[in-house]
């Protein structure tokens, strides 16, 4: 390893001692000038940096598949608009603190849809978290137990985008409620949720023991929020 690449790595920057290793190795460090070589060597510093925060940004969302929105065939028969997909892909709901509402039949997508809008997040630079509802519900249970609810629903509050997914599964008990109007609270209109459910919208009242608890959740989700609901048949069925 050369003095310049021993340093280079001493001092984190990867990126850069990579670079300097290939220019070493395909002796062209000594065909660019001092400025040339330099804005090649701290661009690659610059984009070894953001695919380590993505990969990091990636492994913390804890997703459950894989998916792209490069993987997603827009379909208006399936309720898939092209153009939507591309506003979203643009993450200006995310700026907005807007929320996203997948519903649609089993099998017809709805959580591969929801982990791709989280992986391009993960992309665009967000923190993405992704919950199953009653992981979820289970995690808030805990923290109270434990005494640590303050921070848990704090770290909660701070992620720019938080997934839930299997919504409307089971009816929630009154402090279920409760935990999921703190946790909406805190992020309305100041983080994006998306949410992903095989109920309709309209049927979503019905799962919240707490009726005026159902209204406030709902009115702040439904009204500043993007529709997607999918149909046809079931993906699975076609593996």
């Amino acid at each position: 390893m050369s003095t310049i690449e021993s340093h280079l790595t001493q001092l984190r920057l990867h990126g850069m001692a990579r670079s300097w290793k290939s220019l070493t190795e395909s002796h062209r460090q000594g065909q660019l000038s001092l400025a040339d070589g330099l804005e090649l060597m701290l661009q690659s510093e610059a984009d070894d940096r953001e695919n380590r925060r993505y990969i990091r940004l990636q492994k913390n969302a804890r997703f459950r598949y894989q998916a792209s929105l490069e993987e997603i065939t827009a379909d208006p028969t399936r309720g898939i608009d092209n153009q939507l997909l591309a506003t979203l892909g643009q993450g200006q709901y995310l700026k907005k603190g807007q929320s996203v509402l997948i519903t649609g039949a089993t099998g017809c997508g709805k959580s591969f849809l929801a982990t791709a809008l989280g992986q391009q997040a993960c992309t665009l630079g967000y923190k993405v978290t992704y919950y199953n509802l009653q992981k979820l519900l289970i995690k808030t249970k805990m923290a109270r137990i434990e005494g640590t609810s303050f921070k848990f629903f704090e770290n909660l509050s701070k992620t720019d985008l938080l997934i839930i997914d299997d919504f409307g599964l089971a009816h929630l008990s009154q402090q279920q409620c409760l935990d999921l109007m703190e946790i909406i609270e805190d992020r309305h209109a100041r983080r994006s949720t998306i949410i992903a459910s095989q109920l309709p919208v309209s049927g979503w009242y019905d799962i919240f023991a707490e009726a005026t608890i159902a209204d406030a959740i709902l009115d702040r989700l439904i009204h500043t929020s993007y529709r997607i609901e999918l149909k046809g048949e079931s993906l699975r069925n076609k593996l």
